[in-house]
Order: C-alpha cells, then structure tokens, then sequence
C-alpha cells in the first residue's frame, strides 16, 4: 500500500476542520480536488475516515484512530528532512520552482546568498502545479519561487509583476495583432493547470476577468506539455511576459493581454521560518531585485 505524505495532511487538515469547504481553503486546493484524494487514501486503506451526521461530518473510529498516527508521521518526517539536510558540513538549501525563474533573479541572488554563507550547497528543485506552495507546505523545499495566490501559512516577496499575454500557435489569426484584447481569447479553448492546482489554476484561466466558464482544451501537467500542446494547435495559453521569453520556441507565438491584471512572481517561506540558510537567500533575493 502507497499512502503519499500528502494524502495523510489532508486527511489531517479535514479531521481538524471537520469541514471539506475550509480544509479545502487551509490546504489551497479545490474542494472537488480535495474529496477525490480523501476518496482515493479510504480505498487505499479499505475503511472510511469520515462519516456523515446532523451537524455535518465526523470521523469513523478507524478515523480517530488513524488521527494521531498520521500526525506523527508527518511530524516525524519534517524533523527526520531537517537533520537530513543538517548531517553534512555546512547544509544544503532547497529552492522549489514551478517554472524557470529567468529574469536575471536566481544566479545573481545564488552568487550573493554563496558570498554570505560559503560551503552551502544549493539545490534546485522542479514542483509540480499540484503543490502551490512549491513544496513548502510538505518540507521538501527551504524556499519557493511561486506565482501568487499563494497557500495560508506562507509568507512572500513579490520580486517581478508582469503583464499577462497568449502564448499561440504561430499561424493563429490574432498573431496578427499587436496585442489582444481579453474578450477575443473568450471562445478560445485554454490549456488549463490541473484541477489541484486551484486558485493558481483559476487565475491563469482569468477566471478574475471571466463572467463566463472558460473552454478548456487541454489539462498540462508540465510547462513542456502546455508549449506542446499549444504548437499542436490545441488551445492557447496565458503565460507572463518574461516567461515568453524563457520558453519561446519555433511555431509560437506571443502577444500581451489587455484586460488583465498583471501577474506577480514571489520568493516564498514558511511563516515563522528564521533559520540563516533561508533569512540569508531572502535577503539576498531583495538585494537583487530592487536592480531588476
């Protein structure tokens, strides 16, 4: 049996809440996404967690029992990562990205951050659009660069806001233009993030301009499968302006968005997460940024 870590926080977030709504909210996903996953981990284990009463829900006895077995897991894990990293002579710094940074923002910040902490290894890590926090929210990551909104419990530095264009197949008709008005991507079929992926889904779909639901093509899981599926003609894409640079390909396309408000890329930590390694990349991160 292959219970993920994930899958035993969630099931923690909901017995502390007792409500899927505000599980939901806590953990930054949808509640759709929320109940399929809750759904999956009972299958997993043949019993139920939760069980329906008056005043909504509460958990079964294997629920309860399963409770404190879960949160020690998890507890246990995030220390167990933490004398990890420490066991080495110096340590290593874990940046989660969802997408390349770019921007002149990560090699300068990593020069500043090896000048002030020298020895310390630096480790870049790919996260997947399934965990917002850029692997926060589990431990597996020290800091994150992510795209706002971002989930409870994470603090930020926004350290670029841009404008939010299409990417589109070269030969689209609105290629044409010099920029594209919102209304004319309305019919357009969208390469969509996951469902999981929640309010960061929702805001690259411009869910915040729409008084309509979106048509969506295509659901990527990689930035390499939205660019493939958008030079295979199957749906356009919003993407923002310095990140048209980072993945211009043959065949694409890009043209800024009137309409939208801009799109804000963070640096981002743990609340209340003060150890030197991630004080001194923040500040360092600041250090550049201010010169971009």
């Amino acid at each position: 049996m292959d219970v993920h870590l994930r899958e035993l926080r969630y099931f923690v977030t909901v017995a502390e809440e007792l409500n899927v709504t505000r599980a939901a909210e806590r953990l930054f996903v949808s509640q759709p996404a929320l109940s399929k996953q809750l759904r999956v981990l009972e299958r997993q284990l043949g019993f139920g967690l939760f069980e329906r009463v008056p005043s909504g829900m509460a958990l079964t006895r294997q629920g309860e029992a399963l409770l404190p077995v879960a949160r020690d897991l998890l507890a246990r894990w995030a220390v167990g990562v933490e004398e990890v990293r420490a066991a080495g002579p110096t340590g290593t710094l874990v940046i989660g990205m969802q997408t390349a940074v770019g921007r002149g923002l990560q090699q300068a910040a990593l020069r500043r951050f090896r000048e002030r902490l020298p020895g310390w290894e630096v480790s870049l890590r790919l996260v997947g659009w399934d965990d917002t926090s850029g692997g926060l929210a589990d431990g597996s990551s020290d800091v994150a660069f992510i795209w706002l909104p971002v989930p409870p419990g994470v603090r930020t530095y926004v350290v670029a806001t841009e404008r939010r264009g299409v990417a589109m197949p070269a030969d689209h008709p609105l290629a044409g233009l010099a920029e594209v008005p919102f209304p004319a991507l309305r019919d357009e079929p969208f390469i969509a993030l996951p469902t999981v992926a929640g309010p960061l889904r929702d805001f690259w779909l411009a869910l915040d301009a729409r008084d309509d639901e979106p048509v969506v093509g295509v659901t990527a899981n990689t930035p390499e499968e939205v660019f493939e599926a958008v030079t295979s003609g199957l749906g356009v894409v919003l993407v923002a302006e310095g990140n048209a640079e980072l993945y211009s390909r043959p065949g694409l396309a890009y043209r800024p968005v009137t309409g939208l408000p801009p799109g804000e890329l963070a640096i981002a930590w743990r609340e209340g997460d003060r150890r030197p390694q991630v004080v001194a990349f923040i500040d360092a991160l600041r250090q550049v940024a201010t010169k971009v």
